[in-house]
């Protein structure tokens, strides 16, 4: 007996050897993907400390990779999360811009990774579908969503109004889900969705007492005439003092907009006020209007002598006291998830993602809101860690786009993605192996006329230079050298020495053109099917 238990101790424990030597399938992993709405890279302290301090978002920075040419192929809300969510252009997927719908044949990576064993939750705002594919779970807005007492779209108790504020209120449903729901024996896909800092710019209560009397430094292009370039930027409606809503916007009460005799920006500005602030309870708006009304009070005195000038200048510290002062929120929930993935033992298996559906303008060239393929809307924040594989601390300017996003989860939960995705995986740049990666990015825009009128344009975009055609109403080129003219403000289209490069990039183009299925064709056809819908009114003009 002794002999046999000698033997089979041997036998284990050469079983054992074997066992160790033999390699261990990786763990396949977690996936948290975290979206702002309308965040601006320049207003996240990881990129440019002049403006605010994002304490917690830098902390993905700090311990991954920093992108500083991430893009989009289309600066609008919903086509861009139409774009991340299929691997698709949007003259593919269909969701061109906010009025043309999506088409739900489309097959999402959430689908594809919930049916090879992923576990998949959605919280916070999608804008298009009340019924997102490939969730086990979600919890959306509807549309653009309200920042206090929000409704919401649930998937298994239908739609619910909750009472609070929404940033706050989208981590604490992302953090119950953490917590309560999720199976840990599933990797999972999360994505944690902000409708901040979307306009109206509304802060939480802790934020907006705070940043009402902070002061910012003003962009260099504030006063930009336009000199230099075509009719494009010379007709956009974006202008700070011209087209933002003096109460919507700048929180002017309407009674005192009446008194100054200052007529609204647009026919909705003052409906947009009270129906942003009328979902405040009694107590909520009390605070409220106690803290914006010294604000309103000091304006009433300095308005009548106020010079074009000055008054540019009060409605930028305006939009970014505002503005800012939701972004301090989203840092917040960002700290409060990653403080969770770390004490729970998630983080050394969980990818982390932070990014915003576009950029943003923060008074660059006089502007808010995005569209343009200009560099503060073209360009977006993307800042992804991944402990083991990307070097932490590590910066990339390549060419990456939000096209990109679903190859790229699919390859790390080792899915072969489907053969019509049209973007590149990501990961040969996390391992630091990306050399031969994209070197142009295609981008087109297609709605016009619209709010805020950016005229129809598509183009190619190198690490140097940007070739744009705008189209529809006008036809001109640009063409903009990205390092030696960082602000984008000289058109060198007919400049001679630029004349080998221009041939060149229109060459590119025109490739690109092909490679994504684009085309004069298809250009003509949007055009013919907006303006039905213009005829049938349900364009926003």
């Amino acid at each position: 007996m002794k002999k046999i238990s000698v033997i089979l101790l041997l036998l284990g424990g050469i079983v054992g050897v074997f066992m160790a030597l033999k390699p261990h399938k990786p763990k396949r992993p977690n996936i948290v993907f975290i979206m702002s709405d309308d965040h601006a890279y320049q207003a996240i302290s990881a990129y440019d400390k002049r403006l605010t301090s994002t304490p917690n978002i830098d902390r993905i920075a700090k311990d991954g990779m920093l992108f500083t040419n991430a893009c989009v192929t289309n600066s609008i809300c919903a086509p861009s999360r139409a774009v991340i969510l299929t691997g698709k252009h949007s003259h593919i997927n269909g969701k061109i811009d906010n009025y043309f719908p999506f088409d739900t044949t489309n097959i999402t990576f959430p689908q594809l990774l919930q049916a090879n064993g992923y576990q998949t939750a959605m919280f916070g705002k999608l804008h298009f579908g009340n019924n997102p594919k490939g969730f086990d779970e979600f919890q959306i807005l509807p549309d653009q969503g309200n920042y206090y007492n929000p409704d919401i779209i649930t998937k298994k108790e239908g739609p619910k109004k909750l009472i609070g504020y929404v940033t706050d209120l989208i981590t604490d449903i992302t953090l119950n889900w953490l917590k309560n729901e999720r199976d840990p024996e599933k990797p999972f896909f999360l994505a944690y969705l902000h409708k901040a800092p979307h306009r109206e710019w509304i802060p939480a209560e802790r934020h907006y007492k705070e940043f009402i009397h902070k002061t910012f430094p003003e962009p260099s292009t504030l006063f930009d005439n336009y000199e230099g370039r075509g009719t494009a930027a010379k007709e956009a409606e974006m202008n700070l003092l011209k087209h933002m809503n003096w109460a919507g916007d700048s929180k002017i009460f309407p009674e005192n907009m009446k008194k100054l005799g200052i007529k609204e920006s647009h026919s909705y500005d003052i409906a947009l006020y009270n129906g942003t602030v009328g979902r405040m309870n009694a107590a909520q708006r009390k605070i409220w209007d106690d803290t914006y009304r010294p604000m309103n009070e000091e304006f009433i005195k300095r308005y009548p002598t106020m010079t074009e000038k000055e008054k540019m200048q009060w409605r930028y510290q305006r939009y970014m006291q505002d503005y800012l002062g939701c972004i301090a929120s989203v840092d917040e929930g960002v700290g409060k998830v990653l403080d969770f993935l770390k004490e729970n033992g998630l983080d050394e298996n969980t990818i982390v993602v932070y990014t915003s559906d576009q950029g943003f303008y923060l008074g660059e060239h006089g502007w808010f809101d995005k569209r343009f393929i200009f560099d503060e809307s073209f360009k977006t924040p993307l800042i992804v860690k991944w402990p083991g594989i990307i070097k932490a601390g590590s910066k990339n300017s390549q060419m990456v786009q939000n096209l990109d996003f679903a190859q790229t989860f699919l390859e790390a939960a080792g899915i072969k993605p489907p053969s019509d995705m049209q973007g590149e995986s990501l990961i040969p740049i996390f391992k630091g192996q990306g050399k031969n990666f994209r070197d142009a990015a295609y981008y087109h825009y297609y709605e016009y006329p619209s709010v805020h009128m950016v005229k129809r344009h598509y183009g190619i975009v190198t690490e140097q230079f940007k070739l744009i055609h705008f189209y529809y109403d006008v036809d001109e080129w640009e063409l903009y050298d990205r390092r030696k003219d960082k602000n984008e403000l000289k058109n060198v289209y007919n400049d001679p020495a630029y004349a080998k490069i221009k041939a060149d990039l229109h060459k590119k183009l025109a490739q690109l053109r092909i490679k994504y299925k684009d085309s004069e064709e298809l250009d003509k056809m949007y055009i013919a099917k907006y303006k039905e819908l213009e005829k049938s009114g349900k364009i926003f003009r």
